[in-house]
Parts: structure tokens; C-alpha cells; sequence
């Protein structure tokens, strides 16, 4: 067993419901800060959606991807990205923009010409050039694979559980991505498909995480049927709190590798999920079981539907 698991408690007992207002305007906060980055600043499109060219270089010694990054940058092209390719040093996948007054296909003759001086024999088998249009398709994609998402599942937490529990999952997703959205935006960080991926990544992570609360607190509402609903979100989130710290540091660790040593093109990629684990753990407690709180559940055999002081709602049988 990993040795530092013995530190992580076992049982908890801290009052999370207690601190869920001062929390909720915490959250408001940053989302409505993130929104007005979004629609002010706006993002730092990657040659994904901004157009642009991909290079394979291959050269006959290993290829220094600080050197090849700056000798195409010599010619004036300010958006260059360079990773080498895992199995084979000798290899690189290059990605530059083109500017709108140049002629791509002369563009890349260029290019050739600089790399080739600076890496002798080097060859290029795979040339791709991403127009405008093929950008904006790209962009409109992405984005529509993310709404697809989040609409699939709150469909599904919908019919899992009941409307509280879809409302909370599809709030604490909405979140999740607002907040990670608003960190390209405000960092200025480059916004391509690698980052889609990583939101997409990110809401699979949080409607996990998310799912394994509400479960719980299904399974204790019925097993305590006269426990106030404060109380029970409290105990039911306590019993998943162990859970929830080792799968989340566990993840942290893997990504902070990869943030550390996966090289210049995977750095957005594993900043969002560093920041998506984090505000999503954060999210399930502070934004999706609130949302149960807020309108109460039904609960046992009798379906009544329970207050959050724990008495029998107004209407009920």
C-alpha cells in the first residue's frame, strides 16, 4: 500500500453545509469574473481554430525543440509550437500560424529552408495547412461537443436520480468549465482542440466525482429517514471525503508530471486539468448538494418530500 494513504482519515466529521452560503458567493463571484473575461478579453486561439500550418520534421541526429522553435520564429511568425515525438528523438511535429497577408504555401517553402539550415538533411513527410474556414468548423465542433455533453449528462444524473440532483450535477458542471475557460482567458493561455479534449476530460471527472456524493446521499436517505437534510449532506459527504482526497491527489500527482516534464504542447492541456480536478472536487460539495438542499428530495418508501430542517414539506401526503 502507498504509505502516505495511512495519513488520509478515515472518518471526518467537519460541517460542510455550514460554510455553503459564504461559499456559493465565493463561486458566484468567480464565475461572473470568468464570463465578463470571456466576453471582453476572449481567448488566445491556437492555430486549431485560428488556421495554420503542422509539420513533421524529421532529422538524422535528436532535435532540440528550443532550437527549432527558434529558428522558425526568426521569420517573423510569432505563434510556434514544437514537440518532439515520444518513441523517436530524431522526430517533431511543428505548429505555426499563418499570417493573413502571407501566402501559406510560400510560407511553408520558408520554413523549410530555415529548418533545413539549421538541422542539415532534415525532411518533412507530413505537410498539413488548416484554412480559415476548416478553423471556424473546428471552433464551432468543439464547442458543440461540449453543450452535446453537459445536455447527455444531466439527462442521465436526471433519470439516475431525481430533477434536484440533475439541476445540482448540471450547475456544478456549468461551473467547472466557466471557471476553466475564465483561466485561458484571463492567463491568456493558447485555446486549441488539446484544451477541448481537456474540458470534455474535466466533466467526466467532476460528474464522477459528483455522482459517488449524490449516491450517497440517496443511500442515506433512506437508511436515516428522520435525520435533518443539513445533517445528512454533512455525513453523507464526510463518508466520501477519503475517497475523493486519494483519487484527487493521486490524479494531481500524475498531472503535475506531466505539467513538468510533457513539454511545451502538453502544458495547457495539463494546466486545465490541474485546475478542472480541483475546482470539480470543490464543485460537488459546494455546488451540486446545495441544490439539494435548496428545494429538498423525497425520501423512503412514502416518497415524501423532506425540508431542509428535516420536517415533512407543505402539500405532502
Amino acid at each position: 500500500m502507498w504509505p502516505l494513504i495511512k495519513y488520509v482519515p478515515k472518518k471526518t466529521n467537519l460541517r460542510f453545509v455550514s460554510v455553503a452560503i459564504p461559499m456559493a458567493f465565493v463561486s458566484a463571484v468567480l464565475v461572473i469574473g470568468s464570463l465578463v473575461s470571456i466576453f471582453t478579453q476572449g481567448f488566445n486561439l491556437g492555430v486549431d481554430f485560428r488556421g495554420g500550418t503542422i509539420l513533421e520534421v524529421r532529422a538524422a541526429a535528436p532535435i532540440s525543440t528550443e532550437r527549432l522553435g527558434e529558428t522558425i520564429r526568426s521569420l517573423g511568425i510569432g505563434d510556434v509550437t514544437v514537440q518532439n515525438i515520444a518513441d523517436n528523438p530524431n522526430a517533431a511535429f511543428v505548429r505555426f500560424e499563418t499570417p493573413d497577408d502571407s501566402d501559406p504555401a510560400r510560407l511553408v517553402d520558408q520554413v523549410k529552408t530555415e529548418v533545413r539550415a539549421a538541422f542539415p538533411g532534415a525532411e518533412f513527410p507530413r505537410t498539413e495547412v488548416v484554412g480559415a474556414r476548416v478553423s471556424a468548423e473546428l471552433l464551432f465542433g468543439g464547442l458543440t461537443a461540449l453543450g452535446l455533453a453537459l445536455l447527455l449528462i444531466m439527462a442521465y444524473i436526471w433519470f439516475r436520480f431525481e430533477w434536484q440532483f440533475g439541476l445540482g450535477a448540471i450547475l456544478s458542471l456549468a461551473h467547472d468549465v466557466i471557471l476553466t475557460l475564465g483561466l485561458f482567458s484571463v492567463l491568456q493561455i493558447e485555446f486549441n482542440l488539446v484544451i477541448v479534449a481537456a474540458l470534455l476530460t474535466i466533466i467526466g471527472y467532476s460528474i464522477n466525482d459528483s455522482v459517488v456524493v449524490f449516491d450517497r446521499v440517496r443511500e442515506n436517505l433512506r437508511k436515516y429517514k428522520k435525520m435533518p437534510l443539513r445533517e445528512l449532506i454533512d455525513l453523507s459527504t464526510n463518508e466520501t471525503l477519503s475517497r475523493t482526497i486519494i483519487t484527487g491527489v493521486t490524479a494531481l500527482m500524475a498531472l503535475t508530471s506531466l505539467f513538468l516534464f510533457g513539454g511545451e504542447a502538453l502544458e495547457g492541456f495539463s494546466i486545465a486539468l490541474i485546475f478542472g480536478i480541483i475546482v470539480g472536487t470543490y464543485s460537488s460539495v459546494y455546488v451540486g448538494t446545495p441544490v439539494i438542499l435548496l428545494w429538498g428530495v423525497k425520501r423512503g418508501e412514502s416518497q415524501e418530500v423532506i425540508a431542509p430542517n428535516g420536517k415533512q414539506a407543505r402539500g405532502t401526503p
